[in-house]
């Protein structure tokens, strides 16, 4: 299929099944606006295409196919566009949360391929898939607390949706998930070793299949092993303590029960390594982060998606707040991380204990009215 706004996605048809490959390599696939736009002309060509009867996408490292999946948003982009004001921040969160939903709505069957990196906006082009497969090389994460934002792309939906508070801790500690791991959260379906990735894509293009069921039904069968052996094993860190502190009111109670168990259990421990994560991270943004999680938990995706878009508008307008700029917690986690990579940002409050209410609860007042939301379309 012919590019229309970058080559860094790839696609074509094959055998009836649209193929499509993330190509920025060097960028670990991190998603562009140009990228977003490239991925949502092809889906919507295909849509409705009845040579089309599934699609399924992969990314790719420097030595070629798989290897990585998508890193996320383009995090230097942001921290640029946000400083020099331009506008074309708020079309890229726009269109990829608009993205997002076409994907979780798609009316084939779309299939993600997830090995290596799948973090930030690679969940939001795989988290609506019908199949989710995963390698052992898969590193999965929602890490977004860690540069002053929060899980967007839908985290607040499909984080909300894992079993007991595991969407709280997942979305509050950016807790990466390996090989495996996903599957016993429920943010995978399927497992296959990296090096069967090959055979399954030749495999594709090969199959006659009848329709796009029969895609998802070979693909299933061809993984079906691998994957029941992958979910005997569960998280080392998937146990009762989880939902025992992140099922709390509040995060000051969390930060109160994880000190407990800590002292109790010593600097090596599960809540010791935990409350040490917490302390490193926004204290607002991690408040922001549990009300958008529990309020995600009971609304649609298609709601919880002009939410996150009220939020991130607001992380970077901060008037509500009086912060503008450098003194976004956002940019200011970028700065610290991948800008100036001292990864010492100056969080403001700086104690998760000094958040109050009256700090948090302006994020989710919509700067747009209901009629005027950049996302009022979607159903």
């Amino acid at each position: 299929m012919k590019t229309v706004f970058t080559s860094d996605v790839q696609a074509q048809c094959v055998n009836h099944v649209g193929l499509i490959t993330l190509n920025r390599p060097k960028a670990l696939n991190a998603l562009s606006l140009a990228m977003v736009r490239e991925l949502t002309h092809v889906l919507l060509a295909w849509q409705n295409d009845p040579q089309v009867y599934a699609v399924v996408i992969r990314g790719s490292n420097k030595e070629g196919p798989f290897g990585a999946f998508c890193a996320g948003g383009d995090i230097r982009y942001f921290h640029q566009a946000a400083l020099a004001g331009d506008t074309t921040l708020e079309d890229f969160f726009t269109e990829e949360y608009n993205l997002n939903h076409l994907i979780q709505n798609y009316p084939k069957p779309y299939v993600a391929l997830m090995d290596g990196i799948v973090m930030g906006g690679g969940m939001g082009i795989s988290q609506g898939a019908a199949l989710r497969v995963v390698t052992e090389r898969t590193q999965m994460a929602m890490p977004e607390t860690h540069i002053g934002l929060f899980p967007d792309v839908g985290g607040g939906y499909f984080l909300s949706r894992c079993q007991g508070a595991v969407g709280e801790y997942l979305a509050l500690t950016g807790q990466l998930l390996r090989g495996g791991e996903s599957l016993s959260v429920g943010l995978a379906d399927a497992f296959t070793p990296a090096e069967h990735l090959p055979v399954l894509w030749d495999g594709l293009t090969q199959q006659p299949f009848a329709n796009g069921e029969a895609v998802l039904t070979w693909l299933r069968e061809q993984t079906q092993a691998s994957t029941a052996q992958a979910k005997a094993t569960a998280p080392a860190w998937l146990h009762a303590e989880v939902d025992a502190v992140f099922a709390l009111p509040t995060l000051q109670d969390m930060v109160h029960a994880l000190q407990g168990l800590s002292d109790a259990q010593g600097a090596d421990s599960w809540a010791a390594h935990t409350l040490s994560a917490l302390r490193h991270r926004s204290p607002l943004m991690l408040h922001v982060t549990l009300e958008q999680v529990r309020r995600g938990r009971h609304m649609s995706l298609a709601d919880d998606l002009r939410m996150e878009r009220d939020l991130v508008r607001h992380c970077f307008h901060t008037d509500h707040l009086s912060r503008r700029g450098t003194s976004s917690e956002t940019v200011e986690g970028i700065r610290a991380l991948a800008v100036d990579k001292d990864r010492q940002p100056k969080w403001e409050p700086a104690q998760i204990e000094d958040i109050t209410p009256e700090m948090v609860l302006p994020f989710f007042v919509s700067p747009w009215p209901a009629v005027a939301h950049p996302l009022r379309h979607l159903a």
